[in-house]
């Protein structure tokens, strides 16, 4: 059993570093490592066997953690978008899928087409933020939806991992289901309630005594416990389990240190998980089945994107959020391994064969979305270029004023919130260019002047007057300021560019081009360092002559350009 753990665990180290460094998901080389485990070159025979069982503590604690992260209210920021969208596409996803499985020749039936669309339907939530924060869109209202649409399809999972038993099982069907929802109420109702204040007054009472290990032992202890109540009193799934304990314990004051401590238990035996699937994958199978291996890669990476991005037009949002999310979706992931390995090797209603082209699709796929991926911008900016500018677009944006100095806003989080008030304050307007077009409705109602678009483009700026403005703000760190900066500048030689960014090195590449920046990492060290120095004493000149010679170090610049400051 050591030797089978260390092999497996050493091979996804390796394997998970050199896929970070090649910039792809490390679940590509943790699967790659279940791959080279399997063969028989390590002089003693790696057991299969121990590392699904210890997987098996991985796919329980990836439940854990959904539940621990999942909040209704993260889910009602984006509902009008993510509810409809993600329902409405596992739908159609689930019927194409089914669709491309029987014209690629599967066996089973309609049942067993249903099951591998459901399969390959379900992306990953762990590819999905890391592509997400790859690309800086993490915490854009983009990001948002894809983080909420995958809340509804992690929630579309969990439903089918609890129905599973009742449809495959050897009870007839409308009883099984009426007695497993009686259950599973009871369930519900026990763990949400009674759990609740049982689970905070353990974890209070451990807490106080002082002991990390006994505070990771005991989230661990109700995640696993919930897990096997549920299967073994109400023959429920233990991930079913382990989901409602992870909401509970999300729910409390401990939330942030269960997932802290306990997590990095989670991610250890998750890893071993990819590490059994990788192990089971049979290349052979999927070059003798290479039509439906061939037909679901062409489904994951080309009608998942195009189908979302159509659901996202149809629901009449931007086309900017409909290919973020579009192919941000284009992949598949941990929930697909675990329902295909259950109707495989669990319930038997689908193909071994079919569960091992899921897995190459997915390898295929989780690869291939990194780097297709880092093409959204271009495509976006494509498809704004060619899209027809609405006749009202600018019908909220007045006219330039001789008398009038006009200054562009360009996102209005709080950065942009606060510079609007202050520049309008003084007489100044404003016009406030924002991506997300609620914010956009809302601000024209209130009277500030706002376009709906991208700042990069040229038509966009010159509806916002950027040819007669005095300076462009560029409030979001998120926001492309170098490209901003280059488009204002093309139409107006004069406009004072100022922009945000978090990194000292991005902003001594805009500061080079004549551009006034604010780095998030110059602006903490002045912060702090005037702090501790009032802190131990120091006088206003002192602070002062401290905080200029910081500046200037930070900065990067010669003495002279910053000796105003």
């Amino acid at each position: 059993m050591i030797f089978t753990l260390v092999i497996g665990l050493a091979l996804a180290f390796v394997l998970g570093m050199v896929a970070q460094q090649l910039k792809l998901s490390p679940l590509v080389g943790y699967l790659v490592a279940g791959m080279l485990a399997a063969q028989p070159w390590w002089g003693h025979p790696v057991d299969q066997h121990v590392v699904e069982e210890f997987s098996h503590i991985g796919v329980v604690l990836l439940l854990f953690g959904v539940g621990l992260h999942f909040h209704f209210k993260d889910l009602l920021a984006v509902r009008q978008v993510a509810v409809p969208g993600a329902v409405s596409c596992s739908l159609l996803w689930t019927g194409i899928g089914g669709l491309v499985y029987y014209l690629c020749g599967g066996d089973g039936g309609w049942v067993a087409a249903a099951i591998f669309g459901m399969c390959v339907c379900v992306s990953s939530t762990v590819v999905l933020t890391r592509v997400l924060e790859d690309n800086k869109m993490l915490q854009t209202p983009a990001g948002h939806t894809a983080l909420g649409w995958l809340v509804v399809e992690d929630l579309f999972t969990i439903i089918l991992l609890v129905l599973m038993p009742v449809m495959f099982g050897d009870d007839a069907l409308l009883p099984a289901l009426g007695g497993m929802a009686v259950k599973l109420t009871l369930l519900v109702l026990i763990v949400a309630l009674l759990g609740k204040r049982i689970i905070t007054r353990v974890l209070t009472f451990v807490a106080r005594k002082g002991s990390d290990e006994l505070f990771t032992l005991g989230v661990l202890v109700i995640a696993l416990g919930i897990a096997v109540l549920s299967s073994y009193v109400f023959n429920a799934s233990m991930e079913f389990g382990a989901f409602l304990s992870g909401m509970v314990v999300g729910q409390s004051k401990f939330a942030s240190r269960a997932a802290s401590d306990a997590l990095p238990m989670r991610d250890a035996f998750a890893v071993l998980f990819f590490v059994s699937v990788g192990m089971g994958f049979q290349m052979g199978g999927l070059v003798e089945y290479w039509p439906l291996a061939l037909g679901t890669t062409a489904y994951v990476l080309l009608i998942k994107p195009v189908t979302g991005y159509v659901v996202i037009r149809l629901l009449r949002r931007p086309a900017r959020l409909g290919v973020v999310v579009g192919g941000a979706l284009a992949q598949i992931g941990e929930f697909s391994f675990i329902l295909a390995t259950l109707a495989a090797s669990t319930y038997g209603v689908l193909p071994l064969y079919a569960a091992n082209v899921i897995t190459g699709a997915a390898i295929i796929s989780i690869t291939l979305n990194a780097a297709l991926f880092r093409y959204v911008p271009k495509v976006i900016q494509l498809l704004e270029k060619s899209a027809p500018v609405a006749p009202d677009a600018a019908r909220h944006v007045p006219a330039p004023r001789e008398e009038v100095d006009r200054v562009i806003v360009v996102g209005y989080g709080p950065s942009g919130q606060i510079m609007t008030d202050l520049l309008r304050k003084y007489d100044v307007e404003v016009v406030v260019l924002e991506m997300n077009i609620d914010t956009v409705t809302r601000l024209n109602k209130e009277g500030i002047p706002a376009l709906h678009g991208d700042a990069r483009l040229r038509h966009i700026l010159k509806l916002a007057g950027v040819e007669h403005a005095r300076a462009i703000m560029v409030t979001s760190a998120a926001a492309p300021a170098k490209e901003i900066s280059a488009a204002a500048h093309s139409l107006n030689k004069e406009i004072e560019v100022m922009a945000y960014t978090i990194y000292k090195n991005q902003a001594q590449e805009l500061r080079s081009a004549g551009n006034y920046v604010f780095s998030g990492e110059e602006e903490v060290a002045l912060s702090m360092s005037t702090t501790l120095l009032r802190q131990m004493g120091a006088t206003d000149e002192q602070v002062t002559r401290e905080r200029v010679a910081t500046r200037r170090r930070l900065a990067g610049l010669p003495p002279e350009i910053m000796e105003n400051v």
